[in-house]
C-alpha cells in the first residue's frame, strides 16, 4: 500500500530564489502558503521585509532566508553580516550555504577548521535570537569518499540544527542516497532538508520516508495537488 503523508504542506519550504524573481511573484508564493499551510516562504534576503509584512496576518507561515547563496563561498565575515541583516528584518530560519572548496581542502588535509568557524560564526548568532540554521552541503558537489558525512558530522559539531542536499542551483539537487548517508552521519543529533528537484507527490514522500524532516520545493502547489511540475527547485 503507497505511504501516506499527514499533512504533507508542513515539510514543505515553499521556496522562491531564482535571481528575477519579483515582488508580483513573492505576493504569489506568499499567498500560496498561507492558503495551502506550508511550513515556510524560502526567499532570498533582499525580500524578507517583504515576506514578513506578507504574512503577518498568517502567523503560522515562518521566513526562511538563504545567506552566502548560492555558492558558499564567500567569506565568514560577510555571512554573519547577511545573518545579522535578515534577522534583524523579520526572517525566523537561515539556510546558509558551505564553503565547499573550503571543506575539500580539509578533506585533502584533514583541517576544516576554516569551515566550522564558518558555520559556528552564524549559528551562534542564530541561536543569540533562536534562529534556525540549515547548512546546505550542495550534495552533489560531495564525490569523494566519506565527504557527505564527513561535512554532516562538521555541522553537528559547529550547532547547526539542519543539514541540508543542495542549493538546486548546482549539477543536480536531491537524491535518496544522500538522504541515506546523512541520516546515517546525524543520527538524532540534527535534522535533514532535501531540496532540489523535488517535483511531485511521490518523490517528496519518497524522501520523506527515507528520513527528510523538510523540503526545499517550488513546485509545492503541484506536490500537494498530486501533479507534475517542471520547476527545477
Amino acid at each position: 500500500m503507497p505511504v501516506v503523508i499527514n499533512n504533507l504542506a508542513k515539510y514543505i519550504d515553499h521556496t522562491l530564489l531564482k535571481p528575477d524573481a519579483t515582488k508580483q511573484e513573492l505576493h504569489q508564493l506568499c499567498a500560496e502558503a498561507s492558503e495551502h499551510g506550508f511550513y515556510s516562504v524560502c526567499i532570498n534576503g533582499s525580500r524578507v521585509q517583504d515576506a514578513v509584512e506578507l504574512l503577518k496576518a498568517s502567523s503560522k507561515v515562518k521566513v526562511c532566508a538563504v545567506i552566502g547563496f548560492p555558492l558558499g563561498a564567500c567569506s565568514t565575515h560577510i555571512k554573519v553580516a547577511e545573518a545579522r541583516d535578515v534577522i534583524s528584518n523579520g526572517a525566523d530560519e537561515i539556510d546558509m550555504v558551505m564553503n565547499v572548496g573550503k571543506f575539500k581542502d580539509g578533506h585533502s588535509t584533514g583541517d576544516y577548521d576554516y569551515v566550522f568557524q564558518d558555520i559556528k560564526a552564524v549559528v551562534d548568532l542564530a541561536h543569540e535570537k533562536n534562529i534556525l540554521v540549515k547548512v546546505i552541503l550542495e550534495t552533489c558537489l560531495l564525490e569523494r569518499e566519506n565527504e557527505i558525512e564527513n561535512a554532516c558530522i562538521l555541522c553537528v559539531r559547529a550547532g547547526a540544527d539542519f543539514v541540508k542536499t543542495s542549493t538546486g542551483f548546482n549539477k543536480t539537487g536531491a537524491t535518496l542516497e544522500a538522504i541515506a548517508r546523512m541520516k546515517k552521519a546525524v543520527g538524532d543529533k540534527a535534522f535533514i532538508k532535501a531540496a532540489g528537484g523535488i517535483r511531485n507527490h511521490q518523490t517528496a514522500v519518497d524522501f520523506i520516508k527515507a528520513g527528510a524532516n523538510r523540503l526545499g520545493c517550488s513546485s509545492s502547489v503541484a506536490i500537494i495537488k498530486g501533479e507534475e511540475s517542471s520547476g527545477k527547485y
